[in-house]
């Protein structure tokens, strides 16, 4: 599809998006593969850093969709075929091999530098006819004034020039800057997963033989705390650590001081890093966990980091990134098609991300608690390994998960589900706020 030029203002808009990372490249990439007028505006100039470097394995429907999971491939980006556990003796769990548990090709999923992977989902995104400005800011949402719809957007650009863009539908996705949560105060925070996490990278670092060598590792600190170690290309691991705020910061706040003294607790990880050598800079984030009140807006929707942000240690984030643009795309594509973008079009939609985010959050919460452990409860219920694989791959819409969750129960007890999210504005009460 040719590419839109986007002086051409005597034609308007259908959707305008708002950040250009995986949730946003993908709602737009799929809305202008229908044939919708697609301006996505990015503060940044990329490529550009960021974290969120594991893939679940059902990232790869998404992608497929979007036709690029040959391409993951063609990239060379690191393969990874199972997660591990490791206490802090250095004890490793038996992994969880995904091409054990299914058959197909999304049993081997990547880990994945950013830079490449979210400037391949922005190229897509203009291949298919989304016209992407890059290094626009959007200073505030506009609204109809007799009505109170979101009608558009205010931008501005790196030489300080300011435009006003219209559409019938904008889509949020800044990422954690969150620019309509910031804006109407709908952050809502979990009220058990407020961690913090510090990470670097090291190169010549050990790598586990065989099939073991591109695994995701997590490994335990004292108090629950863990260890990410993610292998990737060109002789590089990703390392975080994260924790509690007082745990992490009991006696410095400097990062790489903190960093040091957790290796030493954990055998599994000192001995992975005992010949490395760290490169570049350390990076410290905390309040990882949060959801919007809402969903949506009368004439806008969330997805991704924008709509709410579960804790990594399970890699949700890009899956649920790219899984709620593609839920995303459809439900505005068929609101367009109706002529009624209101918020009521998008409950659904909400209500759809919000089931895998509650089901993933469960499984979170569980990981936290002093009482258990994968170990623990798959000895008590072995034929329940497979539903707990399902969930830690991202298979999170296909099945039922009851029976797992009272097995957990049997060991800890578990979070219900948050009340926010899937709600709508009752109309007009954010405009008149």
């Amino acid at each position: 599809m040719k590419a839109i030029d986007p002086t051409e203002t005597d034609k308007p808009w259908d959707v305008i998006v708002i950040g250009a990372g995986p949730a946003g490249c993908t709602t737009a990439a799929l809305l202008a593969e229908k044939g919708r007028r697609v301006l996505v505006l990015e503060k940044e100039k990329f490529p550009r850093y960021h974290i969120g470097e594991s893939m679940m394995p059902f990232c790869w429907y998404t992608l497929n969709r979007l036709g690029l999971a040959e391409k993951m491939d063609e990239i060379g980006f690191t393969q990874k075929l199972s997660v591990q556990f490791v206490a802090t003796d250095g004890m490793v769990s038996r992994p969880f091999y995904f091409f054990q548990h299914y058959d197909h090709p999304s049993a081997t999923t990547w880990q994945v530098e950013r830079m490449v992977f979210d400037q391949m989902l922005m190229d897509k995104a203009r291949g298919n006819g989304a016209v992407v400005l890059e290094e626009t800011k959007v200073l505030d949402t506009i609204r109809d004034e007799s009505d109170g719809r979101i009608v558009g957007v205010r931008s501005e650009s790196r030489d300080g020039r300011q435009d006003t863009w219209f559409a019938p539908v904008t889509v949020d996705a800044t990422g954690r800057d969150a620019l309509m949560v910031s804006k109407n105060r709908w952050r809502s925070r979990d009220p058990m997963l407020n961690k913090v996490a510090i990470w670097t990278y090291y190169e010549d670092a050990v790598r586990d033989p065989g099939l073991d060598a591109g695994s995701t590792t997590v490994a335990y600190l004292p108090g629950k705390g863990w260890f990410w170690y993610i292998p990737m290309r060109d002789n590089r691991v990703s390392v975080g650590v994260v924790a509690e705020r007082d745990y992490l910061f009991r006696d410095t706040r400097d990062p790489a001081e903190i960093m040091a003294r957790e290796i030493h607790e954990n055998k599994w990880i000192e001995s992975h890093l005992a010949p490395a050598r760290q490169v570049g800079e350390y990076w410290v984030t905390g309040e990882y966990s949060y959801r919007s009140k809402y969903c949506a807006d009368d004439g806008a929707v969330l997805v991704g980091d924008a709509f709410g942000f579960l804790d990594p240690v399970f890699s949700s984030g890009v899956f649920l990134a790219l899984k709620s643009g593609e839920l995303a795309a459809d439900a505005i594509d068929e609101a367009l098609t109706a002529g009624d973008v209101s918020a009521g079009r998008f409950q659904h939609y909400g209500e759809q991300v919000c089931l895998g985010m509650e089901r993933m959050r469960k499984i979170v919460y569980a990981f936290y608690n002093e009482n258990f452990s994968f170990g623990k409860l798959v000895k008590a219920h072995p034929e329940l390994r497979p539903k707990l694989t399902d969930l830690l791959i991202g298979n999170v819409y296909g099945m039922e998960f009851d029976d797992l969750f009272a097995a957990i129960e049997e060991i800890c007890a578990l979070p219900a589900d948050l009340d926010y999210g899937m709600k709508i504005p009752e109309r007009g009460a954010v405009a008149a706020a």
